[in-house]
């Protein structure tokens, strides 16, 4: 089954999967780009979305795979992945490296699934995914820096911190400090 941003099941792994968003996820990404909990760690709570914002930032670009993930069959999330282009590449340091590197992005939208582990094993399953079906030699991701809690799941999950990156994303009001964290496909093989 297909529809404008692609196919509708990406994968399935256990209790988690990861489908494409579709016309019907318009009002939950609102719903959740509106909670300033989610806000907090995801786009900032000065940048509340409504359903123009949410339209505008996830239907009407096609530079990336924007998902839904689902827990139990819940839609409890957002993922996104994307091979880098040069610009991000030059940007992270990647010059001279001639392999498929990808970036992900993502957060939990419903607060009552935080802290059960859930995130790491979306996290681990992406990861997964784009090293074994998409053949990715690298997957890279830039969490800000202050984000403990995100930095230690993606470390349990086998990502190495590479660079930090100075005053890279702008988050309430500041220039934040990000990680350019990344895990290699040589790393699942051991």
């Amino acid at each position: 089954m297909r529809n404008n941003w692609g196919l509708a099941m990406i994968y399935k792994n256990d209790k988690i999967t990861v489908r494409s968003i579709k016309e019907a996820d318009l009002q939950l990404l609102a719903d959740w780009l509106s909670n300033p909990e989610v806000l907090q760690y995801y786009e900032g709570r000065d940048r509340p979305h409504d359903l123009k914002m949410v339209r505008e930032r996830f239907y009407l670009k096609d530079d990336e795979t924007r998902c839904i993930v689902e827990y139990e069959g819940q839609a409890i999330g957002y993922i996104q992945f994307y091979p880098l282009e040069k610009d991000s590449r030059r940007e992270y340091g990647y010059t001279d490296t001639d392999g498929s590197i990808y970036g992900t992005d993502q957060f939990i939208g419903e607060p009552r699934y935080w802290n059960r582990g859930i995130g790491k094993k979306l996290v681990r399953s992406m990861r997964d995914y784009l090293i074994h079906q998409r053949k990715a030699d690298k997957v890279v991701m830039d969490p800000q820096a202050w984000n403990d809690r995100a930095l230690a799941c993606y470390e349990q999950c086998g990502f190495i911190k590479k660079k930090l990156l100075k005053q890279h994303e702008l988050h309430e009001g500041q220039l934040r400090d990000c990680w350019l964290i990344e895990y290699t496909a040589e790393s699942a093989l051991s």
